[in-house]
């Protein structure tokens, strides 16, 4: 997936696991280490990795200026309709990462799962930026 525009955040120390409509948007950046970020198959216990930052969506009504971002570029994308908790994450990430080995694209080591509510659903999103692709 491209993301033409990205995305703004403000810092949110809120609940990682748990999200709740209330909330907002949310977006938490992950990083993974790296003898598992290139691998098929990763193990799962390494997931999600530790947590570079927590930020809800920056609005008009937000105090300072957006200090996170979800920055255009190229991604491998997954979307469900739900909230999933800490071990679906973990199994949606390690998905998005085995297709995106599949497809030869080389991938960061971050990754970002976003929460939502679109048409009164919640929505989990997992975006993986791509480094390139292999020869």
């Amino acid at each position: 997936m491209i993301l033409l525009n990205p995305l703004f955040y403000v810092p949110d120390e809120g609940t990682i696991f748990g999200f709740r409509e209330e909330e907002g948007e949310k977006l938490f950046c992950f990083e993974i280490e790296e003898d598992q970020a290139q691998k098929f198959e990763p193990d799962k216990d390494k997931f999600p990795g530790s947590l570079n930052f927590a930020g809800k969506a920056a609005g008009k009504d937000e105090p300072g200026d957006p200090a996170l971002e979800l920055r255009s570029g190229n991604y491998v994308f997954c979307q469900l309709r739900e909230i999933l908790n800490r071990e679906e994450i973990v199994e949606l990430a390690v998905e998005v990462q085995n297709e995106g080995l599949w497809q030869r694209l080389k991938l960061a080591q971050r990754f970002y799962v976003r929460f939502l509510f679109e048409d009164d659903r919640g929505v989990t999103q997992i975006w993986r930026p791509l480094l390139e692709a292999f020869d």
